[in-house]
């Protein structure tokens, strides 16, 4: 096993950051009313990834059916669910203690069964997975290349990896860091710009560990439309990416 899939990911302060916020993640109108308001164009994203590269059918409800999915950074499960509704077995992962808990009791809650695990992604040994998402998360990790490592580590040979996070540019610094936290849309202390990546850099590190990356949509804001999807990549974006059998994606 390499070094880079054995290298520590989590920052104990950003666990520590967001764990805080674990009790308020499924109020919509809490600290994490943002995640609620991106939450639909990530699965609008993702529904339509999964019927392209499984071949489901678009109007069916379970398009996951007989298949494993793997959410990495789950929170308190606001993307763990509509998997596990969509027929998935789904395992979910993330750093903070606080926030498996609260996402074991929603889902208990819901009537949802989903394997919840806390830790380091490498050591659990996870792997097979059909789909695995990693959504808002890469921006919080010590070591972005290891953490690709582990994501690319867990994908099925013809499985799906899907990644979303914001692009590192002026407009991201301005509006998701500065204006976003000042005007209390996003918890103080969420983003640090410095660590944002940009498609070119997500690329390349997805190439490092034998994945091609599909091309990236934008998760852009308009007072009319609110957050949808774009071809304006300056704030956020979201993106496939599956082993590399030298055709695009």
């Amino acid at each position: 096993m390499s070094n880079a899939t054995t290298a520590a990911t989590i920052r104990p302060e950003e666990a520590a950051h967001f764990g805080k916020l674990a009790a308020e993640w499924w109020d919509p109108k809490g600290s994490s009313a943002m995640l609620h308001k991106l939450n639909p164009v990530r699965l609008a994203f993702l529904r339509e990834a999964i019927d392209s590269h499984f071949a489901a059918d678009p109007k069916g409800l379970r398009p996951l059916a007989n298949r494993r999915a793997l959410d990495v950074g789950c929170g308190a499960g606001l993307l763990a669910e509509p998997l596990a509704r969509m027929g998935a077995a789904v395992t979910a992962v993330d750093a903070a203690e606080e926030n498996i808990a609260a996402a074991k009791a929603h889902a208990d809650g819901s009537g949802l069964t989903i394997d919840y695990r806390h830790g380091e992604l490498a050591a659990l040994g996870l792997a097979g997975f059909d789909l695995v998402t990693s959504m808002e998360v890469i921006e919080h990790v010590a070591d972005k290349a290891a953490f690709i490592a582990g994501l690319v580590a867990t994908v099925a040979e013809d499985g799906l990896l899907v990644l979303s996070t914001p692009n590192r540019t002026t407009a991201s610094r301005l509006l998701l860091v500065g204006a976003a936290e000042s005007v209390g849309m996003v918890p103080k202390g969420t983003h640090h710009w410095e660590d944002f990546i940009t498609p070119l850099e997500l690329s390349d590190l997805l190439a490092e560990a034998g994945f091609a990356m599909g091309n990236p949509r934008g998760i852009s804001w308009s007072p009319l439309k609110g957050l949808h999807q774009s071809d304006d990549l300056s704030l956020n974006y979201i993106v496939t990416a599956k082993k590399h059998d030298g055709v695009n994606v």
